[in-house]
């Protein structure tokens, strides 16, 4: 384990990848991989670098301290980073977790958690992610941030590409195995939403019932807009709220959590145009309930 930066003298000419897992280093692929991922990697000062960056004879490679490449922030706070380059980050969010800083809570955020890894990372406090989307404090899964404002402005501009993906534990059993609900929302002055005859924003999402165990079914959800507690507000209207979600009339709460998770995000990169697509899988805590299963009260999610 790599605990001071170190550094290395070029002798003959080759790629940076074979150089990390070759000798004196001979690191395995996945940590040198990680080390380019996470920059930790300079070659002549410079941290713009590529597995296939070619190296020649003089030049000085240095690798960052492997202490610095820890992720114990994350870990602490239950987030977990799916994927990172130098334009975007996903990540799995924990429930209970804003994802923005609000009046009350300013520190304990995902924006603010995230932040503070990748400036220890980056080695410099000029570190910044910007929000792409949000996911409400108890909605647990994947979000999407930017790493700089051009990425952030192409992602929300071709944000009705963007593939969501929700897997929710509802009360009952809907009577049509799949459909469409439609309905104009309204934020009132508590935050809370409701359905309007005029007005307000329309909010489409597309559902299916994927299975169903006693008074309880486990619906994946597909939006097609994204408003404010959308799939919260339309499946309570539907007579199926999401179990524990109390705020819009949830009478359970078996999980002790809300039981709704972004389990799918599926985009273009903003920089390549490549096609991303990640998912994650409903928490085991929230399986259980559609499993037959006693969720278990403590170490998870």
């Amino acid at each position: 384990m790599i605990t001071k930066d170190r550094q290395f003298q070029i002798a003959s000419s080759c790629e940076l990848l074979p150089y990390l897992t070759g000798p004196p280093l001979g690191l395995s692929r996945k940590q040198a991989k990680d080390l380019l991922r996470f920059r930790a990697v300079t070659v002549q000062g410079k941290a713009t670098v590529r597995h296939d960056t070619e190296l020649q004879p003089g030049d000085v490679v240095t690798i960052a301290a492997r202490k610095q490449l820890g992720d114990g922030v994350l870990e602490r706070h239950g987030l977990a980073i799916v994927h990172l380059d130098d334009a975007v980050v996903v990540v799995d969010k924990p429930p209970g977790l804003l994802a923005m800083g609000s009046e009350r809570e300013k520190e304990r955020t995902a924006y603010r958690i995230l932040n503070t890894h990748l400036k220890t990372l980056r080695k410099t406090p000029a570190q910044q992610v910007f929000i792409v989307h949000r996911l409400d404090r108890e909605t647990s899964g994947l979000m999407m941030f930017a790493r700089d404002e051009s990425a952030q402005a192409a992602l929300q501009r071709n944000w009705k590409g963007v593939v969501k993906k929700y897997l929710a534990v509802v009360e009952g059993v809907p009577a049509e195995m799949r459909g469409t609900l439609k309905d104009r929302l309204l934020e009132g002055k508590s935050l809370m939403v409701r359905r309007v005859e005029e007005g307000g924003e329309l909010a489409i999402t597309h559902y299916r019932v994927l299975g169903a165990k006693g008074d309880r079914s486990l619906l994946e959800l597909t939006l097609e807009t994204g408003r404010r507690n959308q799939i919260r507000v339309q499946l309570a209207a539907l007579g199926h709220p999401v179990a524990g979600d109390r705020k819009y009339g949830a009478k359970t709460d078996p999980a002790r959590r809300l039981a709704l998770h972004a389990c799918e995000l599926r985009f273009r990169h903003p920089v390549s145009g490549a096609p991303m697509e990640f998912h994650s899988a409903l928490p085991s805590r929230l399986a259980a309930l559609v499993e037959g299963r006693a969720p278990r009260r403590s170490g998870e999610t």
